[in-house]
């Protein structure tokens, strides 16, 4: 009984790692300028893509009732709590990294193809935006 108690307890915490090397989960992004906590994202598996919304805006200067003024899609004028940022983005094989997906920038309504790369043990988040033969990279963490 003991064995099978310890086998179960080191599965799930197996299982419990491994969950953490991944993209799902609540992060929180930091401005690239100002060092400065400005939302919580949450992103989830959606039938093996992923999904990424604004779960709570953090600025000190952010409005509760910001909308996406300068998004141009089917999310302009949403409003910036609940609004989906991260579209797409499949485990590449063999890799710890997400790519294929889209990521929105609602401060300039501007998306960027992405890749999001899980590290330190999946405590932060590599998330880059490419634009071309540009990109820019931030770090998230999770939000605990």
């Amino acid at each position: 009984m003991k064995a099978a108690i310890a086998t179960l307890l080191l599965a799930l915490g197996a299982s419990t790692a491994m969950a953490q090397m991944s993209p799902v989960g609540l992060w929180r992004n930091v401005d690239d300028k100002t060092g400065e906590v400005k939302a919580e994202i949450r992103i989830a598996d959606s039938g093996g893509a992923l999904a990424g919304r604004i779960e709570k805006t953090l600025g000190k200067d952010s409005k509760p009732d910001a909308t996406c003024d300068e998004c141009t899609d089917d999310r302009k004028g949403k409003p910036m709590v609940g609004l989906d940022i991260i579209r797409g983005g499949k485990k590449a094989e063999g890799k710890d990294v997400w790519e294929g997906g889209r990521i929105l920038d609602p401060e300039n309504g501007k998306e960027y193809r992405a890749s999001f790369t899980p590290i330190d043990g999946g405590q932060k988040l590599e998330v880059r935006g490419y634009l071309g033969p540009f990109w820019r990279t931030q770090t998230w963490t999770r939000a605990n």
